[in-house]
């Protein structure tokens, strides 16, 4: 049976847990949560238009070493009547049990199981449309960093399904170049082979990000985070797992074709080093976004890139400026794709 509860966020979120079933480690789980829009009264419903996106269900997912914590995102559809949903991916944060090694698997369609779950669950079943049923509210897939990744992969695979997708700094290539992916992914894919748990790389983030975000985002969302959930750096990245991402950015690097809209939104600009730098309080530290920008129209026929000056690698974790250009930006395309379906 179905049993939503209240979430860690408290008022307005829920969770659910979906049985995953077992692998080496044990038992496993995701956890999808929920925020609906606030149901409106007689005279609001009476008095009022109708909110736009009242027929819209948006399932986000979050990037690597992360989870959900993001309310003003939620409250930024469910304003708009939209109904959110955010998947804690297996072995992230609230879906985390312990023994397991955090965020990894060997291949991202793996995830295809919680998000299959997942969408059973909003009333977005694959059999609903791959059936030839019609269906009365329209799906989003939201996806930051890798869950950026997961979904253009997802989205690609199972045509179709969803009706636009958006994109906060997905991570569709390697940072260096696409000649350094092709010249590592033979050496990854020998060493996975051997060993899949062996560390690929030295840690290389130096907590610059994270120490952005404290100083310029939103107080109110910060002191949400659960700093075990979301170490102050990223996770150790092992061979198994960055070949899957190696195997993603050749899959994006072919050419996807999602079938939908899609609207990526980046900083302007990236800025890399080893020591800190002011500049880093307004630039993606963690992607090159000059590359990802390029990359990202090879995902659709339709592709719109937003660039949003001063913005971090979540753009709606930025500071003040930039993120209310990231809102209003955000809210420009979908207002726009809401007003295009609607006159189809």
């Amino acid at each position: 049976m179905t049993e939503w509860r209240e979430d860690v966020l408290g008022e307005g979120f829920e969770f659910l847990r979906l049985d995953l079933g077992e692998d080496a480690e044990g038992p496993m789980e995701a956890t999808l949560v929920r925020s609906l829009p606030r149901p409106r009264n007689f005279w609001e419903r009476a008095l009022k238009a109708p909110l736009p996106l009242s027929d819209v269900d948006v399932l986000y997912v979050h990037g690597w070493s992360d989870y959900f914590f993001q309310r003003n995102l939620a409250e930024f559809w469910t304003a708009r009547g939209a109904s959110f949903y955010a998947l804690d991916l297996r072995k992230y944060g609230r879906s985390l049990r312990e023994g397991q090694t955090s965020g990894y698997v060997e291949d991202l369609s793996d995830y295809d199981l919680e998000i299959a779950l997942a969408l059973d669950e909003m009333g977005h079943g694959l059999g609903v449309r791959l059936g030839g049923e019609s269906k009365d509210r329209r799906l989003v897939l939201f996806g930051h960093s890798t869950g950026g990744l997961t979904l253009s992969l997802w989205a690609d695979r199972h045509r179709g399904i969803a009706d636009a997708v958006i994109l906060n700094s997905p991570w569709l290539e390697l940072q260096l170049s696409s000649a350094v992916r092709k010249a590592l992914a033979p050496v990854v894919n020998f060493r996975a082979t051997l060993n899949p748990r062996e560390l690929a790389l030295p840690q290389l983030d130096l907590g610059f990000y994270k120490r952005a975000q404290r100083m310029v985002a939103d107080p109110r969302e910060q002191a949400d985070i659960n700093s075990l959930w979301r170490p102050e750096v990223s996770l150790p990245v092992l061979v198994g797992w960055f070949r899957a991402v190696l195997d993603g950015h050749a899959r994006v690097a072919a050419g996807l074709q999602i079938g939908a809209p899609v609207c990526v939104l980046l900083s302007a600009r990236s800025q890399f080093g080893v020591t800190w730098r002011d500049e880093m309080l307004r630039s993606d530290t963690v992607l090159d976004v000059d590359l990802i920008a390029r990359a990202a129209l090879k995902l659709s026929d339709s592709v719109t890139i937003e660039r949003i000056d001063g913005a971090l690698h979540d753009v709606f974790l930025s500071e003040p400026l930039a993120r209310k250009d990231a809102y209003i930006r955000l809210s420009r395309w979908v207002s726009g794709w809401s007003a295009a379906y609607a006159s189809a």
